[in-house]
């Protein structure tokens, strides 16, 4: 389907499509097999400038928004989410300061993000804290001119890769969520290291791993906006950065049906290609208007978002939910199509299967994005002064 895409947007999309096609496919079962971080890969992302669509100019960026990030996103996907979630997660932990951060900050951080030559990453969450941010359990003290840190995050995308880390901890208590500040952290700190690799399901490239914060020491103009925002932070963060899960799905489910249309055009039963059968005609025509519906909203979504639209959460939420939701589908059933052929790591729809689960956990489970909606809702609804029963 034609989008409508400008000559720049078309751009973005061809280059993060031929580093997929070219760089990425060749090594990703590898990369997978090796639990390998893909550092080659991102150096040919930063020769191409990819780490930067989505910040402005002045900061070293291409200028582009959420829809630019989207479309490198759904690109790479298409050839591995585990290569793409890395390259995705840079931007996550670039968000907070791009939103929030002083213009000191700014100037500090986001050109070497933006040309890839520090990875980022976003730390909220910890064994007791998921979904439920309140339950963080890190915190930072002030101490003068400086902040001690202490505690530990889990699974954190790029952890031990990257160099800069937008971290949440609560500075005071006694206030629930309202008392917790975001920070940057500098890989290299003083009191901050790292703990295990953890051996994944899926997306095996990606680095996850825990931050340890021992008197990590650190700068007070490292807090991020003021004390107290750090849950606004969050939540801002997530409302820009769904989307670019959804984007992960979409070229996740558009790379499993590639695979999926191939096959079956090829493999013969019954003296017949197995696409001539209608019930494998059905599963393909599901899978092919799934993908493209999820692609119409996340598209939307960015569009909207770009626009400078406030109230973005709802429809953050559902981009990010029914991708994923389908994308899971899309998989499972690519597998199907291949039978046997599909359950072997010789083929890459099993490890597509593998990876699409992650992206129904992270960034918010798929049920608390139908709170989000749900919640949402209510709100709009409590608007409405008309009677309907």
């Amino acid at each position: 389907m034609d989008y409508f895409l400008t000559e720049e947007q078309e751009m973005i999309k061809e280059i993060a499509a031929k580093i997929a096609t070219e760089k990425v496919r060749p090594v990703r079962a590898e990369l997978d097999e090796m639990e390998e971080f893909p550092w080659d890969l991102m150096k040919i992302m930063a020769q191409s400038d990819l780490f930067g669509v989505y910040l402005p100019e002045e900061y070293g960026g291409l200028g582009g928004g959420v829809l630019e990030n989207c479309l490198a996103i759904e690109e790479l996907g298409r050839a591995c989410i585990g290569v793409a979630t890395t390259y995705a997660a840079s931007g996550l932990g670039a968000y907070p300061i791009l939103l929030h951060g002083s213009e000191e900050q700014k100037q500090k951080y986001l050109p070497v993000i933006a040309s890839g030559e520090k990875l980022a990453a976003f730390a909220v969450t910890e064994s007791g804290a998921g979904s439920d941010a309140g339950g963080i359990q890190t915190t930072a003290q002030r101490q003068g001119d400086f902040y001690l840190l202490n505690g530990t995050k889990q699974w954190i995308t790029n952890g031990g890769e990257a160099e800069i880390y937008t971290v949440v901890a609560i500075t005071d208590r006694a206030k629930g969520a309202r008392g917790a500040s975001a920070f940057i952290v500098e890989k290299g700190d003083s009191g901050f290291s790292f703990g295990k690799k953890e051996k994944k399901m899926g997306i095996c490239t990606s680095a996850t791993r825990e931050l340890l914060f021992n008197d990590c020491k650190i700068p007070a103009d490292r807090l991020v906006s003021r004390e107290g925002m750090g849950f606004i932070v969050t939540m801002k963060t997530f409302d820009v950065s769904r989307p670019g899960i959804g984007a992960l799905a979409v070229g996740l489910s558009q790379g499993a049906l590639d695979i999926a249309v191939e096959y079956a055009r090829k493999r013969v039963q019954f003296g017949k290609p197995i696409i001539s059968f209608q019930a494998v005609q059905h599963m393909l025509a599901d899978m092919a208007t799934e993908t493209e519906a999820a692609r119409a909203l996340v598209y939307a979504t960015a569009k909207y978002i770009d626009s400078g639209a406030k109230d973005i959460s709802k429809f953050s939420a559902m981009s990010k939910l029914f991708p994923t939701d389908v994308a899971m589908r899309v998989t499972t059933n690519a597998v199907q199509v291949l039978g046997g052929y599909g359950y072997m790591r010789d083929y890459p729809v099993e490890k597509m299967m593998r990876d699409a689960k992650i992206l129904q956990i992270y960034e918010g489970t798929n049920q608390i994005q139908r709170n989000i909606i749900g919640q949402e809702l209510n709100k709009e609804y409590g608007r409405i002064k008309e009677t309907f029963f």
